[in-house]
């Protein structure tokens, strides 16, 4: 069975590449016409790993296609999610399972409403890719990804495409509290290194600003049933920035691109999460606060 890709930005294109120099039959869903024209003009998706770069003609269409789609990776910006759903929405098999590749909590549960009796399995990753150039995409470090359904714990038949991909995963039982940690990590790391405009590994310098989020990431977390994604949460977010200390977070290089951020979706959702919980975090709160004036300085979205 063929999968489908939606969303040929970093992780996208790197899921695409390995499985199609795996042999598992794939293909593009490219917005409109003339990003199919401009595809096609470049003869594939270019994938730079170790510094060598090799391109894969890649099968393609574009939104209009009426070919259905039975397993479809969204592996578009939380923000862009919905829309995205709607819009192929019409090719999607009544049995269609749709993998949810996208940053934060929110959105996974928006796509999902959209979509009565398919299957939603949201996805948490940590491998590090970029785009330096228009379908070129550089695997800039190796991660794992976790995938689940909340809904149905049994292991869907395709994880074996991954395998031959050489996609490392584990199914995850207990998807949600992934999410979650994966959220309040991001929460921990990203809005400081925008306003403090820095990489991951300086915020050293402000140890005192990440110890306050990390106490009431994880006051949230118990909070809001997520226990387990709770522990030795302080220890993960100093260890994650000490792995990353030499990079810019992806939050620090959309504001430096002039790129919407997730915001809504990241410490947006983490503040509306404690408020539903009763939770007093003025911490979490201010930095939402200063990044929310920033985005207002720099001309960028609120949401």
């Amino acid at each position: 069975m063929s999968w489908h890709v939606l969303g040929a930005g970093s992780l996208g294109s790197l899921w695409a590449t390995r499985l199609f120099r795996a042999g598992v039959p794939v293909q593009l869903v490219l917005r409109n016409p003339q990003r199919l024209a401009a595809y096609l003009q470049a003869g594939g998706l270019t994938l730079v790993e170790q510094g060598q770069s090799e391109r894969y003609a890649i099968a393609a269409s574009d939104l209009s296609d009426p070919a259905p789609i039975a397993r479809l990776l969204l592996a578009c910006k939380a923000y862009d999610a919905v829309e995205a759903i709607a819009a192929v929405a019409h090719r999607l098999a009544p049995e269609a399972e749709v993998i949810l590749l996208q940053n934060g909590l929110g959105s996974q549960d928006e796509v999902a409403q959209q979509l009565p009796g398919r299957r939603c399995l949201p996805a948490s990753s940590t491998e590090g890719a970029f785009r330096d150039g228009d379908w070129r995409v550089v695997f800039a470090g190796q991660g794992h990804t976790w995938i689940g359904d909340p809904i149905d714990v049994t292991p869907p038949t395709w994880l074996s495409d991954l395998q031959r991909g050489q996609i490392p995963h584990t199914w995850s039982p207990d998807i949600l509290g992934r999410l979650w940690r994966k959220l309040a990590l991001n929460c921990a790391i990203n809005p400081l290194t925008v306003l403090h405009s820095c990489r991951n590994g300086e915020l050293v310098r402000h140890s005192d600003e990440v110890e306050a989020l990390c106490a009431e990431l994880v006051a949230l977390l118990i909070g809001s049933g997520q226990a387990e994604a709770a522990r030795d949460l302080r220890h993960e977010v100093w260890r994650v920035i000490e792995a990353t200390a030499a990079n810019y977070s992806s939050m620090y290089q959309d504001v430096a691109s002039a790129r919407r951020t997730e915001i809504s979706y990241l410490l947006g959702y983490a503040c509306a999460a404690a408020e539903q919980a009763a939770l007093q975090l003025p911490h979490l709160q201010a930095v939402h606060q200063r990044l929310l004036a920033h985005l207002d300085r720099h001309g960028l979205p609120r949401h």
